[in-house]
């Protein structure tokens, strides 16, 4: 008897066990389709180690940290596939409003003013602000900063709260930059005096900087790090729910103990001694150099296709200008003076930021930035171009109408080709200034040249030789594509 009811109580405990997996297996479902989709998106700002950056160790592109890890946890747990994205922090919020993707992990804390634009889940990490400084400068309470030049990073909750302070005390002067690195770099060449960043973070920094020294200050508020929602996003609750168990079963704190007690660094300048001037040692990036180097096929990519839709837009204007149509040539000029009138960083933002928002079409970073760039090459070499076809010789033109060729034949087979020859060297110019303001692309998430050496930089916590690195890189592309313009004029002036 004793044992049948052994084998019933092990049928029931199996039999709950099943149904249990089976319904957590088929909730976790329901949240995936409750959305229509089975991949989310998450858009980071992988230069803020620990909590997201590159591994860049051997030249792979794989964005690691504490948010990443959590991110995977909640999405394997709702039945999601997840994808990652990634942006500068400033423009994390604009991504989310655009609906360019479902979640933002980026160390974000949910402020009161954030939260009017977007919804927040539950804290899942608490941090304290620090005083980074060079090291004696003793600077341990907000009250010690009268009278200092204080530096933040655009757009966080750092940036917020030494707002505060300096409501509070009297003669401090605040300084906004983009990434941490700028700002301890601002710190190391004196123009600030500190500056507020999160301790996780500054730790890093003054184990790889050790003329910096840095100490916490007292939080006056609760503040933490949260995931960030489109306004209104049904994502929040199931998120919440997940996060809460990570809380209960202990899953948060491995990660915190995985991520927060290693020492980063290890590679990094932690072991360098502090000398004068720059203090450069190049060893610290040679494992990265791969890294930076697999930038290059996607910044000549984008410099080739702008250079060439945009030639062949700026033909097009040309042409419209002067064809002695007026409605048309009203139209090239306005448009010409419109891109050549704006700052090319704001039309980039406008093309990657509006264009979901009014067309519904996800544009990926890279077609917003060869769009942008083409749209403004084009303004700018319609006007070379003009200026090539009416110095090739009238009666050249005269005699082509004179036998009866017609007009697009007379442009295509004689005006053009003599009027791309005169303003080869002007193109040349364009095409330079096209490969180095590649680099703006970096802005919206493209890991170019400059972009893959700025992650390299963030992740070792220095500044200068990695991005020394990537001048190097930018001269010897554009010296070789000098060079190989020159050879060309020289052959096409052999062929006269």
């Amino acid at each position: 008897m004793k044992k049948k009811k052994g084998w019933l109580l092990t049928i029931l405990v199996v039999a709950a066990v099943g149904i249990s997996i089976i319904t957590g297996h088929s909730n976790s479902l329901k949240a995936a389709s409750s959305l229509g989709k089975d991949t989310l998106t998450l858009i980071t700002s992988p230069d803020y180690p620990p909590y997201e950056f590159y591994d860049t160790k051997g030249g792979d592109r794989q964005i690691v940290g504490f948010d990443i890890d959590i991110a995977k946890t909640l999405a394997e747990k709702l039945g999601f596939k997840l994808q990652i994205m990634e942006s500068d922090f400033n423009g994390l919020i604009p991504a989310l409003q655009a609906n360019r993707a479902d979640f933002v992990m980026a160390g974000m804390t949910p402020t009161p003013e954030r939260q009017k634009n977007i919804d927040f889940s539950i804290i899942y990490y608490e941090a304290k602000d620090t005083i980074v400084a060079p090291k004696g400068s003793n600077l341990k309470q907000p009250q010690d900063l009268s009278g200092k030049k204080l530096g933040v990073q655009l757009g966080t909750i750092q940036e917020q709260n030494a707002q505060k302070i300096a409501k509070k005390v009297a003669g401090i002067q605040l300084k906004q930059l983009n990434r941490v690195p700028e700002v301890v770099q601002e710190i190391k060449s004196g123009r600030i005096d500190a500056a507020i960043i999160e301790d996780t973070v500054a730790k890093g920094f003054a184990q790889a900087n050790p003329d910096l020294e840095f100490n916490v200050i007292p939080s006056e508020e609760a503040s933490g790090s949260a995931i960030a929602f489109p306004k209104g996003s049904s994502l929040v609750e199931p998120f919440n729910k997940v996060l809460q168990q990570m809380k209960d079963d202990g899953t948060l704190n491995k990660l915190v103990a995985k991520w927060f007690s290693q020492n980063i660094t290890t590679n990094s300048a932690s072991s360098t001694p502090t000398k004068g001037g720059l203090n450069l040692d190049f060893t610290r990036i040679l494992p990265d150099i791969p890294f930076i180097l697999r930038g290059i096929p996607l910044t000549l990519l984008f410099t080739l296709l702008s250079v060439s839709l945009g030639l062949i837009w700026g033909t097009i204007l040309s042409l419209l200008k002067i064809l002695g149509i007026k409605p048309l040539t009203w139209v090239a000029n306005a448009y010409t003076s419109v891109f050549r009138g704006t700052p090319l960083l704001l039309q980039l933002a406008l093309v990657y930021y509006a264009t979901p928002q009014l067309t519904g079409y996800d544009i990926s970073a890279l077609q917003a930035g060869v769009l942008t760039f083409t749209l403004n090459s084009g303004a700018y070499m319609s006007e070379t171009i003009r200026g090539g076809i009416q110095a090739v010789d009238k009666g050249q033109s005269e005699a082509a109408m004179s036998m009866g060729v017609p007009y697009w034949l007379m442009m295509w087979d004689v005006i053009l080709p003599q009027a791309l020859k005169n303003i080869l060297p002007a193109l040349v110019n364009e095409t330079i200034g096209l490969l180095k303001d590649s680099a703006l692309v970096s802005t919206i998430g493209v890991v170019e040249i400059l972009r893959s050496a700025q992650i390299v930089g963030a992740n070792k916590y220095i500044y200068f030789e990695p991005l020394l690195f990537a001048g190097l890189i930018y001269y010897v592309l554009v010296m070789g594509m000098t060079l190989g313009a020159s050879a060309l004029e020289r052959r096409l002036r052999e062929s006269e």
